[in-house]
């Protein structure tokens, strides 16, 4: 029967690793809505602009 213990060296060195990737992945959210918000709601092509336009305003998110 095999003792199954924690290896804290082990679990110190993936710790970093999950930070990184977790603000990696808050980053890339963070670009995405601001490409939504801005980049899609100033598109001169009036279908997309009225998407955006539509779907703030569901949100409740003031636009003009």
């Amino acid at each position: 029967m095999q003792n199954q213990q924690s290896n804290p060296a082990r679990s110190a060195q993936t710790r970093p690793t999950a930070i990184s990737s977790e603000i990696v992945q808050l980053a890339g959210a963070a670009l995405i809505g601001a490409f939504v918000v801005y980049g899609v709601g100033f598109s001169h092509l009036m279908p997309v602009h009225n998407a955006a336009h539509d779907t703030r305003h569901s949100a409740t998110f003031p636009c003009h």
